[in-house]
């Protein structure tokens, strides 16, 4: 079901009211990359907390595998589609702990987007009332269960580039992301979208392009 922020807001007021109070409710946001989920996700997460929810907005892109398990010359985008990131451990180790205990701390190896190496970094919460959880691949079907709403974030891909570039992901230069969005990014989000259909999946969308308004 199309729909807009404030009525998103609403409906994860009315999934946490339908949660029982000794845990948290766990929202996904995902779409394609680029479509603008963090600055969505940032918003929600503010309109929550002046309601008064304590809402944690959590970013995926520390759970990536490092460039050399991620990417691949061989199959670049079904390799990207399948080992991007580490989601069986983020589960188990946040944010199943998280959403069943409303607290957790724990210490992840957190993998910035070009970096070679693992770091250290303590992720901690207390006595969450929403999770909003952000990031790519989120709807794929062995990953719904844990989920009491999900909203797929609509974007073309010409709009979600255009806002790649702009930012200089990974820190490439614009010519460099234009390419690894057409071999990797992109079609990586075409195999989601004919294994896994997303959008379909979702309880929500939520058109985030003027080109789609």
């Amino acid at each position: 079901m199309k729909t807009d922020l404030a009525a998103v807001i609403e409906k994860i007021k009315e999934t946490r009211r339908a949660v029982p109070n000794e845990r948290s409710a766990l929202v996904a946001i995902s779409g394609i990359d680029g479509c603008g989920k963090g600055y969505i996700t940032a918003q929600m997460v503010a309109m929550l907390q002046a309601a008064g929810l304590r809402t944690a907005g959590i970013n995926i892109d520390g759970w990536l595998n490092l460039p050399r398990k991620r990417f691949s010359e061989a199959n670049p985008a079904e390799h990207f589609y399948l080992n991007a990131l580490r989601f069986e451990e983020m589960f188990a180790q946040l944010i199943v702990p998280l959403r069943d205990c409303r607290s957790v701390r724990v210490e992840m190896d957190y993998a910035e987007e070009t970096a070679t190496q693992y770091r250290k970094q303590v992720c901690e919460f207390q006595d969450v009332d929403v999770i909003v959880l952000e990031g790519i691949y989120l709807l794929k079907p062995e990953f719904r269960q844990h989920y009491d709403l999900s909203v797929w974030i609509e974007c073309s891909f010409e709009t979600a580039l255009q806002r790649a570039i702009a930012r200089g992901q990974e820190g490439l230069a614009a010519e460099e992301t234009t390419r690894a969005y057409h071999t990797i990014y992109f079609p990586a989000q075409k195999i989601h979208f004919e294994r896994d259909q997303p959008k379909e999946a979702a309880d929500l969308v939520l058109v985030n392009d003027p080109a789609l308004a």
